[in-house]
């Protein structure tokens, strides 16, 4: 992996700096422990240095005044250069991850699709005239940059998620403060980089790294802060949510979910175990979309069941340049404690542990390795069901008809994802349009498009990642009417001297 090409780790008004305090944090890859490098560890008061390097740029700087196929161009230039380093930004997201290097070459070429679609869209977008009934009258409805956008990011993709809200933001005209987990810094590193190379003009893309709390905290507080767009857990979300309800920015949350997979008994048998696998282990269950919930027609629960944990007992963990791995460690110790004590709560509360249930033994121990596990048995309310594990756990429930799957498939406080597996394609539709989730899969399970809208309903979180919409969360839609032939309106009359 080339090294990201720094004096420190904080990128600010276009230079690489140290934290102010001198405060760095140790990088080790969950696959094995070994260090992958020190980074610096911003305090409050170098993201206050951020934001207002990102308010200087929008305010006074050429970049929200520069044309749409402009920064368009500038765009596909961005995507150009993570071609070239593709390499790169996939050992640096699997060394920061321990997820297989397969994965984040995937990763990676989603990012570019992402970067070329928005490049697109800043290119075409705008606005609209209004037929406003009098041909003296020039009506126009435009979009605008918000301004100042605080950019927070996960540790379970963290090249893609970041990718998801700077390229719309740029897309639109807007600046940046970027905040990644503080577990996963690197290929955000690497991305600044890659923008300074494309041309991004300084304080325009800035990028500050360490925890939630100080480094982040003044992300969703300050007044300078016009948006905050923030993917990751439902507490945190919270508690952005209402800090920024006191400057009444826009905030875009993308929360998590418990997300169903609905299996009906004329189901496509083969394809929908090998699907349940992928849904509920790929990257070991850390995605938000994860097929946490199998929710299986009764008459075929035993088969089905039986199968599925055939299969997960065979799937072989490893590191990221293991080639015969085919999924990963979790992300820290503290992590795997979480996935530990959430089954042991679902064993206490009535499952039955029919796979898995431990940590990874021999080779496996100096990672932070979970075996993919399947809970049967499990009941309804319990917080088997109803919590988010984000690691490589699937609980299993069973439905005798198409209106209690629904039912069950529905009873969440979350509202992402979910797919429905039958052969039927009247049913097919009929509980797709029924289920209150973002995005529903029809025979099939995982894939998603850069042209399609991503987002949750419920706690999943509000508004838009991705499509049409994914660049209007970063835009503020303005009128302007002009009367071409301006004249005293006489509504008051006049006044005789």
């Amino acid at each position: 992996m080339n090294a990201p090409r720094t004096t420190g780790t904080l990128y600010i008004d276009g230079a690489w700096t140290p934290a102010g305090a001198g405060r760095t944090r140790e990088i080790r890859c969950p696959a094995d422990g070994s260090l992958v490098a020190e980074v610096s560890e911003a305090a409050p008061a170098d993201t206050e240095r951020a934001i207002a390097a990102a308010r200087r740029a929008f305010d006074a700087g050429p970049w929200r005044e520069t044309t749409g196929p402009d920064r368009g161009e500038l765009l596909h230039r961005v995507a150009d250069l993570l071609t070239e380093r593709k390499e790169d930004f996939a050992l640096a997201e699997s060394r920061d991850t321990g997820k297989r290097l397969v994965e984040s070459r995937i990763d990676m070429d989603d990012c570019i699709a992402c970067f070329r679609w928005f490049a697109k869209l800043a290119g075409v977008d705008a606005g609209r005239v209004v037929d406003a009934g009098s041909a003296d009258v020039l009506s126009r409805v435009v979009h605008e940059p918000v301004g100042v956008c605080a950019l927070i990011a996960p540790w379970n993709y963290p090249l893609l998620q970041a990718v998801w809200k700077v390229a719309p933001c740029l897309a639109a005209g807007n600046t940046f403060v970027l905040k990644p987990s503080e577990l996963t810094p690197h290929t955000a590193m690497l991305l600044m980089e890659v923008l300074t190379d494309a041309g991004v003009p300084a304080g325009v893309a800035n990028l500050v790294l360490g925890a939630g709390p100080e480094a982040g905290g003044p992300l969703s507080t300050h007044p300078d802060v016009d948006l905050v767009s923030f993917t990751g857990g439902l507490a945190t979300g919270r508690t952005i949510a209402a800090n920024a309800a006191a400057t009444v920015k826009k905030v875009a949350l993308e929360l998590g979910g418990k997300n169903p997979n609905v299996i009906f008994a004329d189901a496509d048998f083969d394809a929908a175990v090998d699907n349940a696998l992928n849904g509920a282990f790929v990257h070991s269950g850390q995605v938000c979309s994860a097929g946490a919930r199998l929710v299986v027609e009764e008459s075929v629960h035993d088969r089905f069941v039986d199968e599925l944990v055939r299969r997960a007992e065979r799937i072989r963990l490893g590191g990221p340049f293991d080639e015969a791995a085919e999924t990963g460690p979790l992300i820290s110790a503290a992590h795997r404690d979480k996935v530990t004590a959430y089954v042991e709560q679902a064993v206490a509360d009535g499952a039955v542990v029919r796979c898995g249930g431990r940590w990874g033994t021999g080779e496996l121990e100096a990672g932070f390795y979970y075996l993919p596990t399947v809970l049967d048995g499990v009941r309804r309310g319990t917080p088997a069901v109803a919590e988010e594990a984000f690691g490589p756990v699937v609980t299993v429930e069973t439905f005798r008809d198409e209106d209690e799957a629904v039912e069950i498939a529905n009873d969440t406080v979350y509202g992402l994802a979910g797919a429905v597996w039958t052969q039927d394609a009247g049913k097919a539709q009929r509980v797709a349009n029924r289920l209150r989730h973002g995005t529903i899969w029809i025979n099939d399970y995982h894939p998603y498009l850069p042209q399609a809208e991503w987002g949750g309903y419920g706690q999943s979180g509000f508004g838009r990642e991705l499509g049409h919409a994914g660049l209007a969360e970063y835009q503020e839609t303005k009128h302007i009417y002009q009367n071409l032939r301006p004249a005293v309106t006489g509504w008051f009359g006049g006044t005789d001297d």
